[in-house]
């Protein structure tokens, strides 16, 4: 069995973000990612500061906007339409979910599909499923980016995912499907569950339930990616999968922490860079 590190490849990424800044940088160009934080939710505080901090590291210009959960739908998307025509703003990003009365859908469409480094918005969604795309969702691009850091093919494999949210188990699914993968998606209304996970040869669990995976729903020698971010009984971080108990079945799997989620923030700032450029025409 051997331990994906997120933190170490999400620190490779940022290292060639960080050197393709410096010469864009040497163009009189420093990407800008904006950051909307709407109300006081601790858990989004926390990965507003690391964002924040990657920008900082990789060498890019960042702001936030932390609004009070009093700000209202037409505030909102008043900021994201001055953003959508700063100049030095390319990355437009906004903390979700967002406190009762505002509406997570009409501010992703609000924001410019170029600016969109998320890529929630319709139109990059729909590129995404036909495999044209300019950005990919940051949590399953971090793991295909795992995947290929760890030389781990996706071609031909029986792959399923465990949720099917559009932030994780929708477009993972379609990028291990452009990657040659046989995909299955499950969810809370499947049947039989465990026979299918069982026989997953990449098996990816993006459901948020504490240690839903057990041994036996794993396959002898399988890849297990844990997105989840739960705390046990103990009140300690862990993620989707029974690690203690599943690890030493697989071939590899993700710890929690220090897996799935260092790739998230990378990958945000990859898809930053990549916006600044085609912003300013120097692809």
């Amino acid at each position: 069995m051997q331990i994906i590190d997120g933190k170490k490849v999400s620190a490779q990424v940022k290292e060639q973000v960080a050197n393709e800044t410096k010469e864009l940088i040497k163009k009189g160009i420093i990407p800008g990612l904006a950051v909307i934080l709407v109300g006081d939710d601790p858990a989004s505080r926390v990965y507003v500061n690391n964002k924040k901090k990657a920008c900082e590291l990789v060498g890019f210009h960042s702001v936030e906007y932390a609004l009070p959960a009093s700000t209202t739908q037409e505030e909102l998307l008043a900021l994201v339409e001055e953003l959508n025509n700063r100049a030095d703003i390319n990355g437009i990003l906004c903390q979700l979910p967002l406190p009762k009365g505002l509406d997570d859908n009409a501010v992703i469409e609000a924001i410019s599909p170029l600016k969109d480094v998320d890529a929630f918005h319709k139109q990059n969604v729909g590129r995404i499923m036909i495999g044209d795309y300019d950005f990919l969702p940051c949590t399953p691009a971090g793991i295909m980016e795992m995947l290929h850091a760890y030389d781990i093919s996706v071609d031909g494999k029986k792959c399923v995912v465990i949720g099917r949210s559009n932030i994780v188990g929708k477009p993972m699914a379609m990028l291990l499907l452009h990657e040659n993968g046989t995909v299955t998606i499950c969810h809370s209304h499947t049947t039989n569950l465990s026979e299918i996970t069982s026989e997953a040869d990449i098996l990816v669990a993006a459901i948020g339930k504490a240690k839903f995976v057990t041994a036996d729903m794993v396959k002898d020698g399988a890849v297990v990616i844990d997105v989840g971010m739960n705390r046990d009984e103990k009140g300690k971080l862990c993620g989707d999968v029974d690690f203690e108990n599943v690890k030493d079945k697989c071939s590899f799997i993700t710890p929690v922490p220090g897996g799935v989620g260092p790739m998230t923030i990378a990958i945000l700032m990859k898809n930053t860079l990549k916006a600044a450029k085609m912003q300013n025409n120097v692809l």
